[in-house]
């Protein structure tokens, strides 16, 4: 079976365990999300700003929304990962703004420690983390000045599309339509880099 291949059987796996979420609150269908996905929102959070501690929080934040929210989950409008990380992006962006208001912080308390991580990294996690980093940057190396701007201003600086609009001085469709093209392009790159 090809790289792509696996990939795309991965992909539609983790669709899978979210359709059981919602249809039958299958907790085992819960657990092997929360154990390939909190690992990685928790360094998603860190690489965003976020203590270790808070990046944890966020991470078990983000996997409590997955179960309670599994049934808003639509594969044909988007992938389980992108799916699961929107949900972090957006908890993020709500914490980062109640820590600029002094809101205090979130605990949650109401996870079953049955769902508890061993958080330890794999042995090959930081040599696949670097080589990752280098493929996307060379993918965004390959887009163009307008597309590359506007996929850093919404994930690495983290505007909202009407913000990039204003500081870029473009209409908001030519925003949406950048990125969009932006993404597809890496999608591409990305495969073609594998």
């Amino acid at each position: 079976m090809s790289t792509e291949n696996e990939a795309a059987a991965a992909r539609a796996q983790w669709g899978r365990l979210i359709r059981s979420i919602a249809t039958h609150q299958d907790r085992s269908a819960f657990a092997a999300l929360f154990q390939h996905f909190a690992p990685r929102i928790k360094t998603f959070m860190q690489r965003s700003g976020s203590s270790e501690a808070r990046a944890e929080e966020l991470a078990q934040e983000t996997m409590l929304v997955v179960w309670r929210k599994a049934l808003l989950f639509d594969p044909a409008s988007a992938t389980a990962a992108a799916w699961v990380f929107t949900i972090a992006r957006n908890l993020r962006i709500d914490d980062y703004r109640r820590g600029h208001r002094g809101g205090g912080v979130v605990e949650i308390t109401d996870i079953a420690i049955e769902f508890q991580v061993d958080e330890s990294p794999q042995p090959d996690a930081r040599l696949a983390s670097s080589q990752t980093e280098a493929r996307v940057q060379t993918a965004l190396a390959a887009l163009s000045d307008e597309q590359k701007r506007v996929v850093e201003l919404s994930f690495f600086e983290e505007k909202a599309h009407a913000e990039i609009a204003t500081i870029l001085e473009i209409p908001l469709g030519t925003v949406k339509s950048r990125l969009r093209l932006a993404m597809g392009r890496l999608r591409n790159l990305l495969g073609e880099l594998s």
